[in-house]
């Protein structure tokens, strides 16, 4: 199973809670209250968003944490990154990568193409969007054709959605 880390997902949720009302600073007791997430694992999550320059800490009475530009000027790979380090399916899907079965893998290319499709995914997710309490719309572009998620192809076209391509599928997100 792929599966994000629970300090991801809370990072992801600390930030939509800060992207509600970008222009409020928020304390670390406000936050871990407000989202129901005991406070020590705000705290850290909150150093590592900052420390990856994602958020902006003030101090003094007035002070706590912000986000460090617009929310939709922040991606959810940007918050990925943030907590996990560089993104990759795959250890040879990284920059630089070596691997003992790199002669007689085979495939390594794809896991490559697949790490590249996630990853604009997730660049193409807004924090805005994540913020948003209604479900995400995603778009699968192939070809001259657009196929909602949770949607049934045309009958023609069912045969070939199993196909293989050689290019990378596009895919991007509606805010209808």
């Amino acid at each position: 199973m792929l599966k994000l880390s629970k300090m991801t997902d809370y990072a992801a949720v600390l930030m939509a809670h800060i992207a509600r009302t970008p222009d409020q600073l928020f304390t670390t007791t406000d936050i871990a209250e407000q989202v129901q997430i005991p406070k020590p694992t705000v705290s850290k999550a909150l150093k590592m968003l900052q420390k990856s320059g994602l958020l902006v800490s003030h101090r003094g009475a007035q002070g706590g944490y912000g986000l460090s530009r617009p929310p939709k000027q922040i991606t959810a790979s940007d918050i990925l990154v943030a907590i996990e380090g560089p993104f990759a399916m795959t250890d040879c899907s990284q920059e630089d990568a070596l691997c003992d079965l790199q002669d007689t893998c085979g495939v390594a290319d794809n896991w490559q193409r697949v790490s590249l499709a996630m990853h604009q995914l997730l660049q193409s997710i807004t924090l805005v969007q994540l913020a948003q309490k209604e479900p995400l719309q995603l778009q699968w572009i192939s070809g001259n054709d657009i196929h909602t998620a949770g949607t049934e192809l045309p009958a023609a076209q069912q045969t070939d959605k199993d196909s293989v391509s050689a290019e990378i599928p596009l895919v991007s997100l509606t805010t209808e």
